[in-house]
């Protein structure tokens, strides 16, 4: 049973006050800052070579593609942090871990091969044949991507659980380093589409931030494995049977979630000016994940921080509603001001027709920054709870209420592609939240009656 991990050397003061909380959060949201930043950063970059639209729609078709086979090792930052506690329990989830980065490896080679991606593309996706042919050639790219993605996560879990969050952070800044120089490499020096630079600056920058995160807890490591804890601590309580059944519910999560943006790009491609909602998806997407990001960081923050019988939540859940109400404010300040054409025409080098193009749907979800954070909060009272299982449904909630209210838009009312794909998401995602508010809200109190 994984009900009640006992603590090793996990960072967690008797008393927290919002200060304290930032303090340990803002390393881990700057990681989020960074990598939400290379989003815009090849966007525009593609924007500026040859056959733009093509390119972005190709760039933004393999990077879902990529997320979306990378899904099952996204959580095991989060259920490393909440889990390993010493020598035992590093081991056996470093074991699990490589067994989710070599069966997402193989997944990967198995859509590379051409019959196999050209039923993907051409059948089920029915992408246009010249962003179908860019996005082969990027995938390739992308082929490091699980297994580096998967690694380092695992790593940074360790490290979020010791409190060294600024080497997490550190690891980041590598990454955001190491990508901008192979995109500039292959801006300026390689004569390839714009789709495959932005595969092979983010397959080499994840590669090289692994590379990092394998020195950077290099000590944590040792100290875990001359940790051997108590009996009672250890064989018995972390085995790979009781971690399979605490991890199976955050994988699907990630899965389940995650084909949102192979949906929406499936829904698109059928939909009202095809071309431009592939070309605008990405873009809008980034300004958007940009002000998301921070609250994707709250989930692993509020894990390490909640207390074992939530006894910090008050301070937590204060904290949350405030950031997430300058996250929303943030993005709301882009898309009602005259930073919008800043950003998407100066910095993003759209045209002026696939500008307009994305002035609805950035927009639309003004909200979700807010509805992001929390969500991240939800997920940590469940995750430390033991109740995964409400994630998962959550996340079917989200992609059926994403699904159904595209169709209806985008098919029944021929709203543009990108417009009822923004609409869709936000819609999602409120629903996602509602549902797992009963859940959180049992844990907490069973909390209160176990500590009573």
């Amino acid at each position: 049973m994984l009900l009640h991990p006992r603590p090793f050397r996990r960072y967690n003061p008797l008393r927290h006050t919002q200060r304290t909380i930032a303090l340990f959060w803002a390393p881990l949201a700057a990681t989020w800052v960074m990598m939400a930043a290379e989003g815009p950063f090849l966007a525009a970059m593609i924007a500026r070579m040859p056959g733009p639209e093509f390119n972005l729609g190709a760039y933004g078709v393999a990077f879902a593609l990529a997320i979306l086979i990378e899904a099952p090792v996204i959580m095991l930052m989060s259920a490393a942090t909440s889990l390993v506690k010493d020598r035992n329990s590093y081991l056996k989830m470093r074991n699990f871990s490589r067994g989710l980065i070599l069966g997402t490896t193989l997944l990967l080679l198995i859509v590379l091969v051409p019959g196999v991606y050209r039923w993907l593309t051409e059948t089920l996706l029915q992408l246009p044949a010249e962003v179908a042919d860019l996005t082969y050639g990027a995938l390739w790219f992308f082929l490091p991507w699980p297994s580096a993605i998967g690694y380092r996560r695992f790593l940074q879990g360790v490290l979020i659980r010791a409190g060294k969050t600024r080497l997490v952070a550190m690891g980041t800044l590598i990454r955001l380093l190491a990508m901008t120089v192979a995109a500039l490499l292959g801006y300026l020096l390689l004569d390839i589409p714009g789709a495959w630079v932005g595969g092979l600056a983010l397959g080499t920058g994840v590669t090289v931030e692994a590379i990092a995160a394998r020195f950077m807890a290099a000590e944590t490591v040792r100290g875990l494995l001359t940790e051997e804890g108590d009996a009672e601590y250890t064989g018995r309580t972390v085995t790979y049977r009781a971690i399979a059944t605490f991890y199976l519910p955050l994988a699907l999560t990630s899965l389940i979630g995650l084909t949102i943006q192979p949906l929406l790009t499936f829904f698109m491609g059928r939909s009202v000016s095809p071309v431009e909602s592939l070309a605008v998806y990405p873009v809008v997407h980034s300004l958007s994940f940009f002000f998301r990001s921070v609250g994707f960081a709250y989930q692993d923050a509020a894990i390490a921080l909640i207390g074992e019988r939530f006894e910090h939540y008050r301070e937590l859940r204060r904290f949350c509603f405030t950031l997430g109400a300058v996250t929303t404010a943030g993005l709301g300040l882009v898309a009602f001001t005259p930073l919008f054409q800043l950003w998407f025409t100066v910095l993003s080098g759209l045209t002026p027709e696939l500008t307009s193009f994305a002035l609805i749907p950035a927009r639309i979800i003004v909200p979700l920054p807010f509805l992001s954070v929390l969500l991240s909060f939800q997920r940590a009272i469940l995750v430390e709870g033991r109740r995964t299982q409400h994630i998962t449904w959550a996340s079917v909630i989200e992609v059926t209420t994403v699904a159904v209210l595209f169709l209806t838009l985008g098919f029944r009312f021929e709203v543009v592609g990108a417009t009822a794909a923004f609409t869709a998401f936000l819609g999602g995602r409120l629903l996602s939240t509602i549902y797992l508010a009963p859940g959180c809200a049992s844990v907490l109190r069973e909390s209160l009656r176990g500590s009573a």
